[in-house]
This record gives C-alpha cells, structure tokens and sequence, in this order.
C-alpha cells in the first residue's frame, strides 16, 4: 500500500517517528508521500525524507491556508520555484502540493489563493510533475479553475476528496486525476462512501492525511500511516472487492501517477 498524502514532519510525531514509521512497514505500507505546507516548516520535511529515504518521498508547493494574511506569500512562491527547480542535495519531489484553494475559514484571501494555485499549477506543467490539490469549501471555485486546463496535460491527485459524484465525474473528465480517499470514509453516516460506491477504483489513491482525519476505529486519535489499512478495508467493503485488489490496485495508481 501507499499513504499518498502524510505529514509525519510535523511537530505530533517528534516523541515517536521512528516507531510511527516501523508500524507503516509492518502495516504494509511501502510508500509515504509528504507534501509541503509552506516554508517553516521546509527543514523538517526534507530532513524526514532523508532520514526516511527509502520510504520517504516529498512534495513541494505552498498551502492555501499558508497564504491567508500573509504579506509574504509570493515570496514563498518563489522559494516553492527554486525548490522545484533546483531540489535539495538528495531529494526528488514527486508532485507539486499541497495546493489549492481553502475557504473554510476565512474567504477574504480568495483572490490571493486563487492567484498562487495557478501559478503552481503553471510550475507543475513547467516541470512535468502532477499536483496534490486541497479544497475546502471551495470545489465548485476548484472545478472551475482545473477545467482551464483541460487539454493542456494537467494531472493529479484531488487529496481528501469528500464532494458528491457529480464533482467526480466533472472533474476526472479535465485531465489525468485521481482521488484521495482518506479516514472520513471510515466515519458512521459518511456521505464519503456512498460516492465511493459509485467511483472506479482505477481512480482511487489512498491516504491518511495524518496527523488529521483518524480513521475508524481510531477516530479521535492521533492518525498515522498504519492506519490506512482501516481506509482500505472499508473501500473494499464498498466496491465488494478484496482488501488485497483494493491495496495493490489503488498502490498502482499511485506509483504510475507519482513515479514511485
């Protein structure tokens, strides 16, 4: 399996990340995608992938909710370009993200998120790597944007994906995407897995979003990469699959999609 979207970075795992990382590999868990946030916390991504290097792999882009009242978002912008362009001695980025657009908490900064999306999305088709898009309370803004670059050779992941089918289908006709699907499915009267029921698999990636979004039985807790096996077992509830074809197929997507 591959946790296609982990922030193991951060600050929560500091007391254990080694161990957080030996139950992934216990779990099953052969592959950890780490987007970026924003600029403080860089080190702390690169030197995890470093020290996590064969199992490790980073992202790089800034978040949308980085550029909220923040004086200094192009700046950032511009450090996101030099790292893409020239990547840090021992490390390759798989994707551009995370990035997108978030007006959950505050839709004053839309024009400044909308702004900085598209300019990592010009980068991401500069430097022929795919996207990992957030989107919070935003996907018909999301919809509209990615459906400029149809035609043009855009592709990614839609990280954390919890819109209807319609979204989905609207979506997977602008380019080479496939959808997040995190702990939230796992969640009692989650609208999440009745549009899984009606998604392909071949267009499924799997995550954890860890720390955040615990899945079932865990919910509540810290998350972390071992649990995405819970995020794969209720899929393959869904579809009626096997766990094992839903782990190797959605791993598949992944790899041909990240080049991991």
């Amino acid at each position: 399996m591959i946790d296609t979207h982990t922030h193991i970075y951060t600050e929560e795992f500091d007391a254990d990340r080694d161990e957080v990382v030996r139950r992934a590999r216990e779990a099953g868990i052969d592959r950890l995608l780490l987007p970026a946030i924003d600029s403080e916390s860089h080190e702390r991504l690169f030197e995890t992938c470093r020290t996590y290097s064969d199992c490790c792999t980073p992202m790089m882009g800034l978040h949308p909710t980085s550029v909220n009242d923040n004086p200094r978002w192009r700046e950032e912008l511009r450090a996101v370009e030099r790292f893409l362009v020239s990547p840090p001695a021992g490390l390759r980025f798989c994707a551009v993200g995370e990035i997108g657009l978030d007006f959950y908490w505050s839709a004053d900064f839309r024009a400044e998120q909308t702004e900085a999306f598209r300019r990592q999305i010009e980068l991401a088709l500069e430097c022929g790597l795919p996207v990992a898009v957030h989107t919070r309370s935003a996907w018909p803004e999301t919809a509209a944007l990615v459906r400029e670059y149809a035609g043009r050779g855009l592709r990614g992941v839609f990280h954390a994906f919890s819109d209807t089918l319609e979204t989905y289908r609207t979506l997977r006709e602008c380019g080479d995407f496939v959808f997040g699907i995190g702990g939230v499915v796992t969640f009692r009267k989650s609208a999440l897995a009745e549009v899984v029921c009606g998604m392909e698999l071949c267009d499924m990636v799997l995550e954890t979003d860890c720390p955040y979004l615990t899945p079932v039985p865990y919910r509540g807790r810290r998350n972390e990469p071992a649990y995405v096996r819970f995020v794969c077992e209720k899929v393959a509830e869904l579809k009626g699959l096997s766990p094992e074809r839903v782990a190797a197929e959605t791993a598949e997507n992944a790899r041909r999609l990240f080049g991991v």
